[in-house]
């Protein structure tokens, strides 16, 4: 679709005649403001229900142009409509800023009251509402994926932002909408990739048919096709599984979020079995859950990837470090959140939340209470006070909680980094380390495991905290030291984006969030 509405006002652009963009549009007869005092009803060819948003961002343009016209001349209608035909490398559909009809408009003089004022203010809504999808999304991130904030972690306002870039870039239009686009690295060069494949003809694809694990040096029909697929090879038709395509699989996974052993199991068919198409649709969604996240992120701040098991951390908008996480599996899904880095817990105790002492411990203690003192548990009542493993009914236990003694057994490792949510969530340390090497690193009960915990404590305090934070980690003791500075935290899913090389990487959809989207994005456009 977005190909189709792009030709044609390519077209369109090509065909205006040159002597055109000599003329100045018509004339204004009436003052502009008496149109938008009667939106919408004096504008028809406006949308019949204008959002109070789309209002109040109108109002506020033309109240700061003093309520004046705003396209006056046909090289700037004509740069407003080329910027809106390239919002298809954003996975916009430029059709929904009616292009054409904001086109016509203002080059058709009538005797209709308001005419020319209502074509000032249709392209004037375009043009608004194009930057604020640009910079916030097409969809409000609240009604498909919402995202949980700390009450000292507002939705960031940049209505006076977004309407200075408008006003500014009446005359280069080009330059408002790449301001309002997020400068955020990651989107950027995710545009990159999908304006690219969106412009290229879809390869040819077959299915791979459902059959036994695939492995190396075995012999299966469906190797030929395998081998076109990834190699674009269909002279050789030799039916066993070779070690080049052995290889050519391994990069597949690679960039599938797969582990690379060259097995093509069920998690490997179902990549393959994705169609070119619906990895333009994974890219599209993707670039509007990217603006999501770029509207969010700080300057100096901590970004979990929660689908890439990833933790970056910004310094002056720019990686300055990241590592490998573990997040939490599907039935303990990570939050989306976004909040502040308060405290530290040093050489943390565990308390065991109750969802994983129901489901995890109890079962293990009713086989053998000996597990307790295996692993450093103790049992305590509601105030905290110890109490005989024996004692308990662990078939119908009350009141009670467990708690982990500090150490190389505890799974919180040495430290726990906290902030406020209603989830019981946060980073820490883990003696899991062997983990970090999966490629599938869905593991946890909804916390961040955190490779490489104490690096990212030194990014997390000033110089003149790290000595403290040492000695009290030497000292095995528990300890809760709050930070100098609190840190932002953005917890985000997203499930593709380009590598170094401006290849696509995809990721499974570990929590089966991109139908939602996608059906939520396809509803938009069609509206």
């Amino acid at each position: 679709m977005f190909k189709k509405h792009a030709f044609r006002l390519a077209v369109w652009l090509c065909c205006i005649p040159a002597a055109a963009t000599a003329e100045p549009l018509p004339a204004p007869s009436a003052p502009i403001e008496s149109a938008l005092g009667a939106l919408p009803s004096a504008c028809p060819a406006l949308p019949p229900t204008l959002e109070a948003d789309a209002l109040q961002r109108l109002e506020a343009f033309y109240q700061a142009r003093n309520f004046q016209l705003a396209w006056t001349a046909y090289p700037q209608l004509d740069a407003l409509l080329q910027q809106l035909a390239q919002l298809a490398d954003d996975g916009l559909d430029p059709a929904q800023y009616q292009p054409e009809r904001v086109r016509l408009q203002l080059q058709t003089a009538t005797a209709e009251p308001l005419h020319r004022e209502c074509s000032d203010i249709h392209a004037s809504h375009a043009y608004l509402e194009a930057l604020q999808h640009l910079a916030h999304g097409r969809l409000p991130q609240a009604r498909v994926e919402p995202i949980w904030r700390s009450p000292d972690s507002p939705e960031p306002d940049d209505r006076q932002r977004l309407l200075q870039i408008a006003l500014d870039g009446l005359d280069d239009p080009a330059t408002a909408f790449d301001r309002a686009r997020p400068s955020l690295e990651l989107y950027r060069d995710l545009r990159s990739v999908y304006a690219s494949l969106r412009n290229a003809p879809l390869p040819d694809w077959q299915a791979m048919p459902s059959g036994p694990t695939l492995r190396p040096g075995m012999s299966d029909a469906r190797v030929p096709l395998l081998r076109q697929r990834l190699l674009d090879d269909t002279r050789v038709t030799d039916m066993r599984y070779a070690p080049e395509l052995v290889e050519a699989v391994k990069g597949f996974q690679l960039q599938h979020g797969l582990e690379d052993d060259g097995v093509v199991g069920a998690a490997t068919r179902h990549a393959l079995n994705v169609s070119p198409a619906g990895r333009l649709d994974q890219l599209r969604i993707n670039l509007e859950r990217l603006r999501w996240v770029a509207h969010d992120l700080e300057a100096q701040s901590l970004l979990v990837d929660i689908a890439g098991a990833r933790l970056i951390y910004f310094h002056d908008r720019c990686v300055q470090w990241q590592t490998r996480t573990q997040v939490g599996r599907e039935g303990r899904q990570t939050p989306p959140l976004k909040s502040r880095i308060t405290r530290l817990t040093l050489n943390p105790t565990w308390t065991v939340p109750p969802t994983i002492l129901r489901q995890d411990k109890l079962p293990r203690i009713r086989e053998d209470v000996g597990y307790l003192a295996r692993n450093q548990m103790h049992v305590l009542d509601a105030q905290g006070n110890p109490l005989d493993p024996n004692s308990v009914d662990w078939n119908n236990p009350r009141g009670i909680f467990l708690r982990q003694d500090a150490g190389p057994a505890n799974p919180l490792g040495q430290v726990a980094i906290r902030f406020a949510n209603p989830f019981s969530v946060y980073l820490h340390d883990t003696p899991s380390q062997p983990q970090f090497a999966r490629a599938a690193r869905a593991l946890s009960s909804g916390c961040v495991r955190v490779e490489s915990a104490l690096q990212l404590v030194d990014l997390l305090l000033t110089p003149d905290e790290r000595e403290t934070v040492a000695t009290l980690l030497a000292s095995g003791k528990t300890h809760e030291y709050r930070l100098a500075q609190p840190i932002p935290i953005l917890m985000a899913y997203w499930t593709a984006e380009a590598d170094e090389t401006g290849q696509p990487r995809y990721r499974p959809d570990i929590y089966n969030r991109d139908a939602k989207l996608l059906e939520a994005l396809n509803a938009a456009q069609r509206r």
